[in-house]
């Protein structure tokens, strides 16, 4: 952080002292210019030098800034990703060590308040106590959503299945969870990314779809990990530019595949449920690995 912060520092200085540079040889072409123009002498090669060193610097500093404001549209679809992923961690902490902490401490409280009072008070303590209940199991689901911590120590399999029995579990969806292979070796990024866009599937499914059932399909192919999603609900027309057109779930898809240079394909229609399949390609050190036709000499 020393470091950064000291290049930063040199990086203002220099382009500080650049236009100071820029304007003193501005003024200085401009003099020169002047004291010519008024003794009626011919321009001396100094100031046609100055004048040329002058229209340098000025275009110099014009290709700096252009170049120092120019942005690739994939950089900046990463960057977006990574402040909403350590959004998420932060207001997760947040949820479990502040907020958490705090219902906790008003559950001991009530729960040894409902000991001690008299006995036509002790059940709406108990409501109370409920209430507490619920609301910091609510409270700590809510955090495991934004950050799904389980995934580094359980796996990607592991927790999907968590997160549909603990979403669908109040609900009539039939779901099911496909994986015939072993997910072990996947990197965090594809993980992720791959839980984020399930994460999305299931809730707009909950929230638009009114679906019967639900498959979820993970697979190890050669050419990356392959992630199938499909609910016999409603259906929707997908958006050619889901963000213009305000599918911001669709579009945060999109985007989270694109970032590790995948594939996504929505399909769907009014009426003929939905089918979301996801590539996701392996990293080069273990593309080998991920192979399932490969021969052993």
């Amino acid at each position: 952080m020393h470091a950064s912060l000291k290049s930063l520092i040199a990086r203002s200085v220099s382009r500080r002292n650049a236009r100071w540079m820029t304007l003193g040889l501005c003024i200085s072409s401009t003099l020169a210019s002047l004291w010519t123009y008024a003794h009626s002498a011919p321009l001396p090669i100094a100031v046609l030098i100055l004048n040329l060193t002058v229209l340098a610097a000025i275009g110099l500093q014009q290709w700096r800034s252009r170049k120092a404001i120019k942005f690739q549209p994939q950089e900046l679809a990463d960057r977006l990703l990574q402040v909403q992923e350590n959004e998420r961690h932060r207001l997760s902490r947040e949820l479990h060590d502040d907020i958490g902490q705090l219902l906790t401490a008003a559950k001991l409280q009530s729960d040894w308040l409902k000991r001690r009072l008299p006995e036509e008070l002790r059940e709406p303590c108990a409501v109370l106590c409920n209430t507490l209940n619920e609301t910091l199991a609510k409270v700590r689901d809510v955090s495991a959503i934004l950050n799904p911590r389980q995934l580094a120590s359980l796996g990607l399999e592991a927790s999907l299945r968590a997160h549909l029995l603990k979403t669908l579990e109040h609900t009539s969806v039939h779901w099911s969870l496909e994986c015939q292979q072993r997910l072990n070796g996947i990197s965090e990024e594809t993980a992720v990314a791959a839980f984020r866009i399930t994460q999305e599937a299931v809730t707009n499914m909950l929230r638009h779809a009114q679906a019967r059932n639900l498959l979820v399909r993970l697979q190890r192919q050669p050419e990356g990990l392959s992630l199938f999603v499909s609910d016999d609900g409603e259906g929707f027309s997908p958006a050619v530019n889901p963000g213009r057109e305000g599918q911001r779930g669709m579009a945060g898809m999109a985007e989270r595949v694109d970032q590790l240079g995948g594939t996504l394909s929505v399909i769907s229609q009014p009426g003929k449920g939905t089918r979301i399949e996801a590539l996701f390609p392996w990293a080069p050190r273990v593309l080998e690995r991920a192979n399932p036709h490969k021969v052993l000499e």
